[in-house]
Order: structure tokens, then sequence, then C-alpha cells
């Protein structure tokens, strides 16, 4: 096996390291790192392979060294990851967005009180 390094971060993954599975097989390399750093959250990585890019997911990576990574899975496995997609938008409310409804919060709590009671 290829002397990988020391033991590193995803923030300090340089692109073009290879990437391991578990069996030791080199499938492809670091094209990219999905993250939010400010919010310390590792996403996966995007890795460059010979069928074009493929998408892993923080919980198949195994290890992040200097000089590569190694996944959870081995090649047969590794050969079935999909290409990475778009991330779906991200939907928000706040207060502002609501409507108070006095009659569905009045049937939640008659509701409430009819389990509470035993009624039901």
């Amino acid at each position: 096996m290829t002397d990988l390094g020391a033991p590193t971060s995803y923030l300090a993954l340089a692109t073009g390291v290879p990437v391991l599975t578990s069996d030791g097989r080199e499938i492809g390399t670091v094209a990219h790192v999905l993250a939010m750093p400010e919010e310390d959250i590792f996403d996966g990585l995007v890795i460059q392979t010979d069928r074009g890019p493929r998408f892993a997911d923080a919980v198949v990576v195994d290890q992040i060294h200097e000089r590569g990574v190694t996944l959870r899975i081995d090649a047969a496995q590794a050969a079935q990851l999909d290409e990475p997609t778009e991330n779906p938008p991200e939907l928000s409310t706040g207060p502002d967005d609501t409507v108070p409804d006095d009659r569905n919060v009045s049937a939640k709590l008659r509701r409430a009180w009819d389990l509470i009671s035993g009624k039901y």
C-alpha cells in the first residue's frame, strides 16, 4: 500500500490526491471536497474516476491523509457510486411566513385534552 502520509482534516485535503477503496484499489483522485467549513460540516468528496466524477458521501470516507484518502467500501461498491448532483434548494421559513389560525390551535388543544383526560 502507498504511504499516504499523516492523518489530516478535510480542511487541508488537496485536490488530485488518490482515493483508495478498503481493499486497497485506487479508484480515482479527489476532485472536490464538499463541506461547510464555517459550520464544520464535511459532506463528502467528488472523486474523478475513469467513469467520470462520482460522489462519496462522508459516511463512506474512512480516513483522510496528506497524500490520499481511504474509503470504507471495497472496489465493487465504489463502482456503484453515483454521479454528483446539485443540492436541492434550501427552504426556510420565519415568523413572518406563518399565519396564526386560532381555530387550528383550539382544535389541537381540545384533542390534547381529550387524550390526557382519557376520552380517546
